[in-house]
Parts: structure tokens; sequence; C-alpha cells
């Protein structure tokens, strides 16, 4: 397998990381991060148009990109600087989207935003156990339920809702503005939603839509997962960093073997994270994607832990400051572990696919 990007995405790459730097420095990312809406509504249009959204989905379907490596080095930009959009619900609902004839023009260039509901309070992570109803109206359709932690959810114009029609699951296009929508932002920063559904008008867009939304539950790993290799980079430069400045018994406490030691243990745990999204992106479009996103996601969030509690337990007390940027690269890290299902669930998919 070849490791080295491709010119095309080292272009994007090289450009999404120098804009990202240069607009979501750690005092502003802050700032919208954890007021309504947010994320900045200005800066989501300039991410837009540098053609981020684009580079979700295929050619054919109106993007340039929608790969599994597309995706990661979108999302491990994102990573570098925690980057509150709501890219995530863009990328899920264009690959939902990538099974129909929708299209996605609104989506892609960032005109309409868009979330997708899967969770539910009974059912956080298994579409098996989606309880949320729809019934049939005429011509048009009626969803009935309840939609938790949607992702990017306090911004969308619309929202593409799983929900049990004749027992199978299927996907519904739903106005923000016909349902009950409780915006909030999450402990790390960014926005997700409640949907409340009552008897709201939705219109069908897959009758048969489990493969779908697997599709995307996939896809919507694979960039968690990228997006926790670019934020433990960066956490781990920002410890190293601090051990050689700070000063302990007249030495850098960064030339004591112990911490040295464990800093490397930190390296070693996101070399094997990178490998391991690496993998599930190159199989992102096979047979065994669920799997290999599974592996993936569970690794992350065991890796993660770790240096998000070595970075903490290194730094010492200005670890835990609002105003130092690692502590919120550590809540972001440890929050990416409960997106799409946890460490534990993933466990279950990988030994129930083995």
């Amino acid at each position: 397998m070849d490791f080295d990007l491709t010119e095309d995405r080292q272009m994007l790459s090289d450009s999404l990381n120098r804009f990202l730097a240069d607009k979501y420095p750690a005092e502003h990312r802050n700032k919208v991060a954890y007021a309504e809406p947010y994320h900045d509504p200005a800066l989501w249009g300039e991410l837009a148009e540098l053609g981020a959204l684009f580079a979700l989905a295929p050619e054919d379907k109106g993007g340039f990109g929608g790969a599994g490596f597309d995706i990661s080095v979108v999302f491990e930009a994102l990573g570098r600087v925690i980057c509150p959009e709501p890219v995530l619900g863009a990328l899920m609902a264009s690959r939902i989207l990538s099974h129909t004839d929708a299209d996605q023009e609104k989506l892609l260039s960032g005109e309409m935003k868009a979330a997708v509901g899967l969770g539910e309070i009974e059912a956080p992570y298994d579409i098996d156990y989606i309880k949320t109803e729809a019934k049939k109206d005429g011509d048009a359709y009626l969803l009935t339920g309840r939609k938790s932690a949607v992702y990017g959810g306090q911004a969308a114009d619309v929202f593409l809702i799983a929900a049990k029609l004749d027992g199978n699951v299927a996907v519904f296009k739903v106005k923000a503005s016909d349902a009950s929508v409780t915006g909030y932002g999450m402990i790390d920063g960014a926005g997700a939603a409640e949907v409340l559904l009552d008897n709201t008008p939705a219109t069908l867009v897959l009758a048969d839509g489990a493969a779908a939304v697997q599709d995307a539950i996939n896809a919507g790993i694979v960039a968690l997962c990228s997006e926790a290799v670019g934020a433990m980079e960066v956490l781990h430069a920002m410890t190293v960093d601090y051990l050689k400045q700070r000063k302990q018994f007249g030495r850098a406490i960064g030339t004591f073997q112990a911490l040295q030691h464990r800093a490397v243990d930190m390296l070693t745990e996101i070399e094997q994270s990178r490998s391991i999204v690496i993998k599930a992106a190159s199989e992102l479009d096979g047979e065994d994607a669920t799997k290999f996103c599974a592996m993936a996601k569970n690794l992350i969030g065991r890796a993660g832990r770790l240096v998000a509690e070595e970075a903490i337990q290194m730094h010492g007390g200005i670890a835990m400051t609002w105003e130092y940027p690692g502590s919120h690269y550590a809540k972001r890290i440890i929050m990416i572990d409960a997106q799409l299902g946890d460490t534990d669930y993933q466990l279950e998919k990988v030994v129930a696919a083995a």
C-alpha cells in the first residue's frame, strides 16, 4: 500500500491546514465553539468555498473526492485546530444522498446545512433498535419519535432522519422548521441538537436505507478517527514543547528519562492510531468496511484516552485551565470516543464480525 498522499490530496491538505491555522487560532475557536450557534457561520462559508465539502463526495455526485482518504485528509486538518464547524453532519448526509440521485450542490457548496438523525435515547448507536416511526399520509409521510445528540443539528436547515417504515430502516428528509429542535453545546465545544418529531411532515429519501445509513456511520467513524489523529499529534507536540521549556531542579523536565519514555509511549499510540485509520480509510468502500471501522474506533478510543491523560499529567496544573489550549484538545479527543459508538460498543462489533 502506498502511504503517501496523491498530489491532489496533498494540495488539499496543505490548503486546509494553512486556512484553518490562520482562521481558527485557539482564542477564536473557543469563542465560537462554546457560544450559540456553536460554530462560525462566516468561516463556514469560507471553508465551503475552499472546497472542503466537495472533497467529501465522489465526482458522479457533484464532488471531487469521496474516498476514505479524502475524508481522512479533511478531518485530520479539522482535528489539528479542533474545528467546531458542522462538517461531520455534511459528510454523513452526503454519504446517504450518494445512494440516491439527489442533487448535492447546495449541500456541498455550504449553502444548505444538513445533519443526520440516527441515535435515540434507547438506541444511541445501533440502528436495529430505532423506534422513530414513519406512517404514510396520502403522498407524504409523517414521523414520530426523538433523535438525540444530532451532531451539527443546532445549525441544520434539514435533517436526514432514520426511521422505521414497515419494519425496515428508511431515510426521510425533514425541514428543521417543521421539527422541534433544541440546540446545545457539547462539553468539548461545537454543537448538537435534540430533535422531536410529532407527526412531522417528511419526504421519503430511501425506503430501504439500512445500507446507506451504515455507510454514513462508517464514513463518520473514519472522519472522527482522522480528526482524533490530528488532535493527538498537536497535543503531543504541545506536550514535548512544554517538557523542553518547563524547568525543575534547575533543568528542563524533558531531560528526565521517565518523562521521555512517557512521551515516546504517546507517540507510539499516535502512530498505531494513524495506521489503523489508513486501513479503515482504504476499506471504506469494501465489504468489510464496518469491521475495520469498528477496529479503528476501538483503538482510537483507547489510544486517545492514554494520550489525553498523559498530556494532562505531564503538563501539571496548567493542563486543567481554560486558557491553555491543551485542555480543549484533551476534551475533544475524549469526546470523540463517545460519538458513533464508544470503545466497548466497537469491541462488541469487532467480536461479532470475527
